[in-house]
């Protein structure tokens, strides 16, 4: 899109020089042919940094812009960002073309495959599959009944999807206008799987706002877990059952979570960090500990704050 229609769908007054913009991204990974949002002043390095062309933001920041980018002024830079991306939209479910399958492969009863997308050797794939555009499978992976993968994921070798599960769908978000009103933010990111990993039956990972979220080799997920957009989850972790990631999270190696163990957005916890069952994140953790219990502490405090309650409270 152009970068003056951009300025009038926004309401933003511009009439510098006209440019082809690609897509938003994040300000470390921008170049000349994307345009940033920026309204977090703990970001102000990044900013300064940034290699965008163009960047939406407010006016008591465009000081720290660099001098090469193009600064458009909002009072909101996440509302303006939210109502752009719906233009930047990527289609994720198309079956015009056809998909290169290798010969060597099991695809069963009611399966769409999307244009373009890659099956390698070996891949089985179960009835009532579907899986969007520009997709790669890599060798033998199954695929169970009604899974879901949406455009542009990314399945390494060796991997199982069990069924119902769903992979590459829209993440969570939504910026707000002074009215209150919920406006949705396109997520045109994707999922990376690699290898080795497996995704429980009915969990759904949502692909990122831009750039990926990655699922590391080795990792495996449980039923009815959900990840967030952009989560990046490091090698040989375990997620059980109706845990749940918020956006951006990072989980190092290795990283136990628990039953209905939870995060918050933003955090990261370290290599061979346990949080126990129904543990609730909310800040950044060192690895290597067990955690426990909300507010969250060493899973040994936990049990010995409980058992302190239970006295105190047992007549």
């Amino acid at each position: 899109m152009k970068l003056k229609k951009l300025a009038q769908i926004l309401n933003i007054p511009y009439d510098g020089d006209d440019f082809d913009i690609n897509s938003f991204a994040t300000l470390e990974e921008a170049y000349d042919d994307n345009i940033v949002f920026f309204d977090d002043v703990k970001l102000i390095e990044k900013l300064k940094s940034t290699k965008a062309k163009a960047i939406l933001t407010t006016d008591k920041f465009k000081i720290f812009a660099p001098k090469n980018s193009i600064v458009l002024i909002c009072d909101n830079p996440h509302l303006s960002f939210a109502i752009a991306s719906k233009y930047f939209a990527q289609e994720v479910f198309n079956f015009n073309k056809k998909a290169n399958i290798h010969k060597e492969t099991h695809i069963g009863a009611n399966v769409q495959i999307g244009s373009n997308s890659t099956i390698e050797e070996g891949v089985v794939i179960y009835p009532n599959v579907t899986i969007g555009q520009n997709v790669h499978v890599g060798k033998n992976s199954i695929i169970y009944p009604s899974a879901v993968v949406y455009g542009n994921s990314k399945i390494g070798s060796n991997c199982i999807l069990q069924a119902g599960c769903i992979i590459g769908s829209d993440g969570f978000g939504y910026a707000h206008n002074k009215l209150g009103e919920h406006v949705k933010i396109y997520h045109n990111g994707n999922v990376i799987l690699e290898d080795n990993v497996e995704i429980g039956a009915n969990s759904t990972i949502d692909r990122a706002v831009f750039g990926s979220t990655i699922i590391k080799k080795g990792t495996k997920i449980d039923n009815l877990v959900q990840i967030g957009h952009n989560c990046e989850i490091g090698e040989n972790s375990i997620l059980v059952s109706q845990s749940g990631l918020s956006g951006s999270t990072k989980l190092g190696r290795n990283v136990i979570m628990g039953g209905q163990s939870a995060t918050a957005g933003h955090l990261s916890i370290g290599d061979f960090a346990v949080i126990a069952a129904r543990g609730g994140v909310t800040k950044t953790l060192e690895g290597g500990k067990t955690y426990g219990g909300f507010p969250l502490m060493l899973q040994r405090d936990w049990l010995r704050k409980q058992a302190k309650i239970t006295k105190i409270t047992k007549n």
